[in-house]
């Protein structure tokens, strides 16, 4: 966990970037709960084997905690688009990152829901690297792409399984991204 502190106030800016100031809604909403939408929290697979990125050299599980945010939002597709931000904190000392971006949901009446997003990540994984049991991700700064369905069990409480995918794009050499997987609870306000 070599930059941990930095992963931490990157995710912070993010969180405070995303959150709407005074002068962008001309009146309060008085049903509208505040800036912030749902906590995420979960468990994941680090470097999964077989999926996106192809081989698994890194180990351990990723701690993943994750803010999405109420504004701005907007409708699309049958779904809502908001921005979220979040951290995952690998327990083995292997990639951990801080990542922003937007999530499209699109949310069922059966209680089942879908989120796609896109964003960038930033992370203190190796660049470059000779190591076997090190991922070389070319670039400080990622594109990240996460899939997530799930249930939700009532108005606040949600269980899902997470997928997450950050790569350079080929952009950077080299490129051998870096997936995840596993289980989040999420938390609605």
């Amino acid at each position: 966990m070599k930059n941990i502190a930095g992963l931490a106030v990157f995710t912070l800016l993010c969180a405070l970037v995303a959150t709407p100031t005074s002068g962008i809604e001309s009146t309060p909403d008085k049903s509208d709960p505040g800036w912030l939408y749902e906590i995420r929290v979960g468990v994941l697979a680090h470097d999964v084997d077989g999926l996106w990125s192809g081989l698994r050299k890194e180990s351990g599980v990723d701690f993943n905690a994750e803010i999405v945010f109420r504004h701005p939002s907007f409708p699309l597709l049958l779904g809502t688009v908001r921005p979220n931000s979040g951290l995952s904190i690998n327990n083995r000392g292997d990639t951990s990152k801080a990542y922003a971006g937007l999530l499209w949901e699109l949310e069922m009446k059966s209680g089942m829901f879908l989120n796609l997003g896109a964003g960038a990540a930033v992370h203190d994984g190796e660049l470059e690297t000779s190591e076997e049991d090190k991922k070389g991700l070319g670039s400080r700064v990622l594109f990240r792409i996460p899939i997530e369905f799930g249930y939700a069990l009532n108005r606040r409480h949600r269980v899902s399984i997470a997928f997450d995918h950050v790569s350079d794009a080929s952009l950077a050499h080299p490129n051998e991204g870096l997936d995840t997987f596993g289980l989040r609870y999420g938390y609605r306000f």
